[in-house]
């Protein structure tokens, strides 16, 4: 496995926990893992952000190789839980950066904790209303029967989600923990997250203007799972945002663009502090 990140595992509110730490920077910052990967989305821009910052990656609960609950698996609970993950690991004010499922997520737990965290990075989550997204996630949020899903294995949908990465080759070990993270029924039962989206995304939309946490939306350019939309109705509500495109980065971004996400993630710590 990566030489950078090793994995351990702690209990957050009863529930097995897979996290990863490394730095001892001036700065706390919180990184929580994107779908249908795991704490390993972080290995290339790992030896850059733990030069600034003592760093915690969080496999977030049902997905990577945290333990699932049903209760969770939408993002206003995961916003609560967030909270709960930070006081279990004694972090006063980290920055946070949550990209894909994290997005809304997070912007939940900022509005409900209006000083828990220093900043936010996120981007790449459906945010938008109306619903905008691509697939296949558009396909996931609006499946009627996740059945089929279960029947094909976690382990084919992510083999195809990771083929669509361009221009970087994940390991053997981490591609690995990618479909042992989601294999089986698993990924079927992480669809349930997004599924939530029509009900919850409405209700963020309400809440973004009254939050003031700084936030950066950082997008690929080309991502066309979810499209550009979703950055720029977070930039025009949120008071204290700025929204960045990375070029010619796709939706897994952290890892085709490792050098220009980490380089915009530090510059917002800088800015924040």
């Amino acid at each position: 496995m990566s030489v950078n990140i090793r994995p351990r595992t702690m209990t957050a509110d009863g529930l097995s926990i897979r996290f990863a730490e490394g730095g001892a920077g001036p700065v706390e910052a919180l990184l929580l893992s994107p779908w249908p990967e795991s704490i390993f989305a972080y290995e290339q821009v790992w030896p850059r952000l733990t030069e600034e910052a003592h760093v915690v990656a969080v496999d977030l609960p049902g997905f990577g190789g945290s333990e699932r609950r049903e209760a969770l698996m939408n993002p206003k609970s995961m916003g609560d839980f967030i909270v709960r993950i930070a006081d279990v690991l004694d972090l006063d004010k980290p920055h946070v950066v949550a990209p894909d499922v994290g997005t809304s997520a997070t912007l939940f737990a900022a509005s409900a904790h209006p000083d828990r965290f220093a900043s936010l990075v996120i981007g790449t989550g459906g945010a938008a209303v109306p619903i905008t997204l691509g697939s296949p996630l558009k396909d996931w949020v609006e499946a009627p029967d996740l059945e089929p899903y279960r029947r094909i294995g976690g382990r084919k949908i992510v083999e195809i989600a990771l083929d669509t990465i361009a221009g970087y080759e994940p390991s053997d070990e981490v591609r690995g923990d990618y479909i042992a993270s989601y294999d089986g029924d698993k990924f079927a039962e992480s669809i349930a997250y997004v599924q939530s989206y029509p009900q919850q995304l409405p209700i963020l939309g309400t809440l973004l203007p009254g939050i003031h946490t700084p936030v950066r939306v950082v997008q690929g350019s080309e991502d066309q799972v979810v499209p550009a939309v979703n950055a720029t109705y977070l930039g025009d509500r949120l008071p204290n945002s700025k929204v960045d495109f990375i070029d010619g980065g796709g939706h897994f971004v952290w890892e085709e663009r490792a050098d220009d996400y980490a380089a915009l993630v530090v510059d917002w710590w800088d800015r924040t502090r």
